[in-house]
């Protein structure tokens, strides 16, 4: 227990930063270094392998990669090392590869003697793209970087382009005031949108040179607003895959077979009768639920009194009046509270692509041969991802109605994460950093999403305190149309990250 003196004299021993002059200096850095950076990534469609097989004859992970690596490089930090790498699979295919830089640590201006060598801050983020999606504005494109009112629009910016360049200019910005910090690793990967599979062979290769990690910062997150810092507390899980459901060898005259032969469709609502309650979408199996803990219930309760029913309205409702003030389409919910944790820590199902559907341009009068739905359950953050996908082929294989051939295919399983304790610096620290270049206090919120990679890093480093945190604000829509990166939020997440940097004890 760290007591109120020894927290005054903590303090007392980190130098204050000029606040003013780091958000000078980071928004300076934004205006004439990063921005071009960001804008030529946003142009390459450097899918994740999940979307792109071909990815390594593409190329274009590796150009964005070293695009980013150019860069670094570029901005001459002392005491900055960096190399690309690239690994291979047992049979000899390559990995998607991996930017990791280190920076020693370094005393201050003053004399002060560097910070210990066993503390180590390791900074997080990714350059692989979701797919282009449907539905850009026809001013917009995935593929076409463009800046309206202060927001970044394509695809890949906010999630997450933007995060090597913020880190590395947040250190700069400590550079430039002469401040002590302790050492700093990057890991920059090229798989997370497909979940990160290819991560861990890295990491158990670096795992010797990451050191003591003290504090991770990761930029892959969301904010509920744009008016403070948000702290991430907590990750959902997700388990994925293919469920096909098959009746015939080939198309037959719907007028002939109907009647007579089970639709498929029909067969998959009565599976999907086995995992979820079609009038509220609740999860049935026990299993894939999970308790929440009262910290975060506490939690909930505070982040819906600062967001109240913009929890909810913050999505593209199809159905509202013009001035969109009036929703008819229904949320699920709409208590903040519950709605903030039916997105955070209550399992849920989502059909994200499907098969064996013809167009309604080519749609005749057949009698389909099969239906085939790619399922993305997600789960509580403390529900283990791959006995979920275990029972869930279990659930949807057996017993199949009229004994059709049902196969569920899983094509991945990322247990989700619940955020360690914070410790007293750390929540002073950021406190301090969202006062300091927000005018408003730090404010924590769990997320829906999955990071594969900080569920791993809390097992290997329990003691470090996590600094997850994002761009992802209201409709900047990740993953789907018009994705967009919020500047001004972007400039002072970045001071902020170098002010925590700066109070780590």
């Amino acid at each position: 227990m760290i007591h109120a003196w020894e927290n005054e004299t903590m303090n007392a021993r980190i130098p204050a930063l000029d606040s003013q002059a780091v958000g000078a200096l980071v928004d300076e850095r934004w205006r004439a270094s990063i921005l071009p950076e960001l804008q030529r990534y946003i142009a390459v469609p450097a899918k994740s392998p999940a979307f792109d097989p071909a990815w390594a004859d593409h190329g274009y992970l590796d150009a964005v990669l070293r695009q980013a690596a150019d860069w670094v490089l570029a901005q001459r930090i002392p005491g900055l090392t960096l190399e690309i790498l690239r690994l291979q699979t047992a049979d000899g295919q390559p990995r998607t590869p991996v930017l990791f830089f280190e920076i020693a640590a370094s005393g201050s201006a003053s004399g002060a003697p560097a910070p210990a060598s066993g503390e180590t801050v390791l900074m997080y983020g990714h350059l692989d793209k979701q797919p282009e999606f449907s539905g850009w504005r026809s001013d917009l494109g995935p593929w076409t970087p463009k800046i309206i009112d202060d927001k970044l629009y394509g695809r890949g910016g906010a999630d997450d382009g933007y995060a090597v360049y913020a880190s590395i200019t947040a250190v700069q910005a400590l550079k430039a005031q002469g401040a002590a910090h302790p050492r700093i690793v990057g890991l920059i990967e090229t798989c997370e949108e497909s979940g990160s599979h290819d991560l861990l062979p890295y990491v158990d290769a670096l795992k010797s040179r990451l050191g003591q990690v003290g504090l991770v910062i990761c930029l892959d997150s969301g904010a509920g607003n744009y008016d403070q810092l948000w702290l991430t507390t907590s990750l959902r899980g997700v388990a994925s895959g293919l469920l096909k459901v098959e009746v015939l060898t080939e198309g037959i005259h719907s007028g002939d077979a109907s009647g007579l032969v089970p639709s498929s469709f029909r067969i998959m609502r009565q599976l999907f009768d086995r995992l979820e309650d079609s009038a509220s979408g609740e999860l049935l199996p026990r299993a894939f639920h999970g308790e929440i803990p009262p910290l975060r219930l506490e939690q909930a309760r505070a982040t819906a009194a600062i967001l109240g029913d913009e929890v909810y309205r913050r999505f593209p409702w199809a159905h509202h009046d013009c001035a969109g003030s009036t929703l008819f389409t229904l949320p699920t919910t709409t208590d903040p509270v519950e709605a903030l944790l039916r997105r955070t820590w209550r399992p849920t199902l989502s059909v994200t692509g499907a098969d064996g559907f013809p167009s309604l341009a080519s749609a005749g009068n057949v009698l389909r041969p099969y239906s085939a739905f790619k399922l993305s359950l997600r789960l509580p953050p403390t529900v283990d991802a791959a006995q979920a996908v275990q029972q869930l082929k279990t659930l949807l294989e057996d017993n199949a109605p009229y004994q059709a051939k049902v196969t569920f295919e899983p094509e991945g399983a990322a247990t989700g994460w619940d955020a360690p304790a914070t410790t007293p610096w750390f929540e002073q620290a950021l406190q301090a950093a969202s006062q300091a270049h927000y005018g408003a206090p730090c404010a924590t919120i769990g997320q829906g999403g999955t990071i594969p990679l900080m569920n791993m890093l809390s097992q290997g480093f329990p003691k470090a305190q996590m600094m997850v945190c994002g761009v992802l604000g209201p409709k900047s829509n990740a993953h789907g149309p018009n994705e967009f990166l919020h500047l001004p939020y972007a400039q002072r997440l970045t001071a902020a990250v170098a002010e925590v940097i700066a109070r780590m004890p």
